[in-house]
């Protein structure tokens, strides 16, 4: 007992001198509170702190978890000591990221780093919104610069300039589709026979039979739709599907996608679907997936279907490529991490992204969340195993996959087959061109602005096709459709000439 009264006695003491010194430290003048008023005291480093910048990232994902805080403070720790920047990403959901993008760009609202993508870059660019980072890229983060292959960084380009870090990855892309295994046994579905659209029409009507009126097989959203529907078509990195280049056409000939015959088969086969309830009816309205979808379609490589899983708490998903690998530019420009024009710190940002390109510890905190809330390293940073699935970031949106570690139970060389792929990968008949809209932003608006009115309905197979596209193309027409077409046919011409 008298041990325990003198602990607490003590314990009491040390308290109230503690208190005692933080009052003095409290009182401190202005004049004082930069260091020491004597050459034995060390001088504080609140002031370098202060030095420390914080960007402002916007990227897409998921719900933002608990512990996302947390998370991006460990990763901020991290990289103030290594390059003394720091981050705070900004999260804009599946489901309002185009509007909030927009948004952003369109009101001049401040950030310093933004991913984007081909739908959007070349518009953003041409408002003026990124940095040329051309010269910076190289003088400022030259170990970048080397790392990500030339093709990669030609495909970026605008006007012979740079204004984006590609995300070196898949960047050749490859199509695949994805059945939960347990439909794939129940009714004996052979997936190595299914090579087109029209081979899927018997497992979905299968499935639909076996599990009645409320269930559908290919469950949509009004963005997404069938994910790749237009792969087939290059489409200029305009992020336009109603124009474009047939990707294995030598004549790189401009057409109305929607209008050609491949392209109306498959929309009259997915009205098909819906009407048959194999599609959900809210599809045009619906705005974010559901987990664990019977059947979905995908870019992807070896091994995506092991985070998928994970995600969407699923024990098997058999995946299997029906499309690619082949190199587009709106490929390359499918995630891209631009740099605001007007950021303050355009090269403290550019050595945040060489950071995460080439520092594992940052590129799997980025990608994986809070080491021991979200997941555990099981081979340093080399393979990693998710003990969650609330982190919201996607990966693909934010640096290279080759410094990344692997999920448990992916391929050890997981990211090894990725660079094969990109490597037996064919090109686009196109490749290398980018649409240069500058002198079509009111066009290209009045278009965007049509199909925005009916692409939720024609994607998801709401809307007849045959009476549907037909009146599209009209309003695209009196919109300015032609003017694109015949520039962007000019264009290349003389691109290729």
């Amino acid at each position: 007992m008298k041990r325990a009264l003198k602990f607490i006695s003590t314990l009491c003491v040390l308290t109230l001198m503690l208190t005692a010194l933080a009052a003095c430290g409290g009182s401190k003048t202005p004049a004082d509170s930069g260091g020491s008023t004597t050459p034995d005291t060390p001088k504080d480093n609140t002031e370098a702190k202060k030095d420390i910048p914080t960007l402002v990232w916007w990227t897409i994902g998921g719900q933002v978890p608990n512990n996302f805080s947390k998370a991006i403070d460990a990763m901020n720790e991290y990289t103030a000591e290594k390059i003394g920047v720091k981050v705070d990403i900004k999260v804009a959901s599946w489901g309002e990221w185009d509007t909030k993008i927009n948004t952003i760009v369109n009101t001049g609202e401040p950030f310093d780093i933004m991913f984007t993508n081909s739908g959007k870059y070349s518009k953003q660019v041409a408002m003026g919104a990124f940095a040329d980072i051309t010269d910076l890229v190289q003088s400022e983060t030259p170990e970048l610069f080397k790392f990500i292959p030339e093709k990669v960084w030609e495909g970026t380009k605008i006007g012979g300039k740079y204004y984006s870090v590609p995300t070196y990855k898949d960047s050749a892309l490859t199509q695949y589709w994805v059945f939960d295994d347990k439909y794939v046994q129940k009714y004996n579905i052979d997936i190595n026979n299914i090579k087109t659209l029209q081979d899927l029409d018997k497992p979905f009507q299968d499935i639909k039979a076996g599990e009645g009126k409320s269930f559908y097989p290919l469950p949509m959203t009004q963005g997404e739709g069938l994910n790749g529907f237009f792969n087939s078509y290059d489409d200029l990195t305009l992020g336009f599907a109603p124009i474009g280049v047939k990707a294995d056409d030598a004549s790189r000939t401009v057409v109305s996608v929607l209008e050609q015959p491949d392209v109306m088969t498959n929309l009259k086969l997915l009205h098909k679907w819906y009407q048959e309830g194999i599609i959900n009816p809210d599809a045009p309205t619906k705005t974010e997936n559901d987990k664990g979808r019977p059947f979905f379609a995908a870019q992807a490589f070896p091994g995506a279907e092991i985070s998928w899983q994970i995600n969407d708490a699923i024990e098997k998903y058999d995946m299997f490529q029906h499309y690619g690998p082949i190199y587009t530019t709106s490929t390359i420009q499918g995630s891209l991490n631009a740099i605001s024009a007007n950021s303050k710190y355009q090269k403290e940002a550019l050595k945040y992204l060489e950071l995460v390109n080439t520092d594992p510890k940052l590129r799997n905190m980025l990608a994986f969340g809070e080491i021991g809330v979200d997941y555990n390293n099981v081979d340093g940073e080399k393979v990693i195993e998710r003990i969650s699935d609330t982190w919201p970031l996607a990966a693909y949106t934010q640096g290279t996959f080759f410094n990344m570690a692997v999920t448990k139970g992916a391929p050890e060389d997981q990211w090894e087959q990725v660079k094969k792929l990109n490597d037996a990968a064919t090109s686009s008949t196109v490749l290398g061109f980018a649409l240069d809209i500058t002198e079509l932003q009111t066009e290209v608006a009045n278009c965007q602005a049509v199909w925005d009115k009916y692409r939720y309905e024609i994607i998801t197979g709401a809307s007849d096709p045959e009476k549907m596209v037909p009146k599209i193309t009209a309003e695209l027409k009196a919109a300015g459709m032609d003017t694109i077409m015949q520039a962007a046919q000019d264009q290349i011409n003389n691109y290729f000439k």
